[in-house]
């Protein structure tokens, strides 16, 4: 064998080098995706933070929106999913010490104040929807990772046994339209009898079926689902359908909806019932496109 020459055993040998790297840095970059594997963050940038995976089940939840039939206000109704897409959703809120990182980058303003509300350990509160939109914006430039709101859908989805159902039962009343009103009024006052309304510690309120830490509690969250008004005809299709995405849901309790800009729904901005006692938010984790091959692939080889 002359200097030089590779025989068939170095070959093959080599051949297989570059498969192992390429296996090796996607399993890599899957744990990455995944959670399981945490890299530091730079300095100034944001740690990732904690997360947990919704696996897909059937679930329902009540459309939102001002519903019109023959000319009176109706409930929505009631869709069911039968085969959703899984969900990573922030197990926490998006606390004052979390919040506060944005703030110091220049990226968010300041939440508005509110005595007793500073502690780095609670939810922040006094944000707007534009707020939370621009804390996903930072968020995700300093992670690396894409963050949103999460939708209606999305967020009963996760909340499962502590999500709520606003429809009223009530048959559709022309003549006296303050009827709704005083009902929906009464749903939300009952429900908020006796709980907290001041911002508590993280974790205070418990995990729910799914993992998702203090649902429902004194902390309204902000969703990415607009407000509209949809008029049905008399067989229950839609005719046609309005947003008004100057506005926006949010979840808790009960459900709300503020416009864009207000911090505080006691200084107005909430169209109907009683205001959220506080707004904050938490995020939605995008899979990008690592956790999309790896849905795919599961998808494909899964089953076999």
């Amino acid at each position: 064998m002359t200097a030089g020459t590779t025989t068939p055993v170095q070959r093959s040998q080599s051949g297989l080098l570059l498969p192992a790297a390429l296996l090796v840095g996607l399993l890599a970059l899957l744990g990455w995706q995944a959670g399981a594997l945490r890299l530091p963050a730079a300095d100034g940038m944001a740690p990732v933070p904690q997360t947990v995976r919704i696996a897909p089940r059937p679930y329902a939840y009540r459309a939102v929106g001002s519903f019109l039939s023959d000319g009176a206000v109706v409930d929505g109704p009631l869709i069911e999913v039968a085969t959703p897409a899984p969900l990573e959703l922030m197990t926490y809120q998006v606390s004052v010490g979390e919040y506060a990182r944005c703030v110091a980058a220049a990226a968010c303003r300041p939440a508005q104040p509110r005595r007793g509300a500073d502690r780095p350990d609670l939810p922040v509160t006094g944000v707007s929807h534009d707020d939370a939109m621009r804390y996903a914006d930072w968020l995700g430039a300093a992670t690396g990772a894409a963050w949103r709101l999460p939708t209606v859908a999305e967020w009963v989805f996760a909340a499962g046994s502590r999500a709520g159902d606003d429809a009223l039962g009530l048959v559709a009343n022309t003549a006296n339209p303050a009827e709704r009103w005083l009902a929906a009024y009464a749903q939300e006052t009952a429900a908020a009898t006796g709980a907290a309304a001041q911002p508590l510690p993280r974790g205070t309120g418990g995990l729910n079926e799914h993992g998702v830490a203090d649902l429902a509690g004194p902390v309204w969250e902000w969703t990415a689902t607009c407000d509209g008004r949809t008029t049905l005809a008399p067989d229950g299709s839609v005719l046609r359908r309005l947003e008004a995405c100057g506005a926006h849901y949010l979840e808790g309790r009960h459900r709300a909806v503020m416009t864009n800009f207000v911090r505080d729904a006691a200084s107005g901005g909430c169209s109907t019932g009683l205001p959220p006692d506080n707004l904050g938010f938490r995020l939605v984790r995008e899979p990008g496109w690592v956790g999309t091959v790896a849905g795919w692939w599961a998808g494909l080889f899964g089953g076999r």
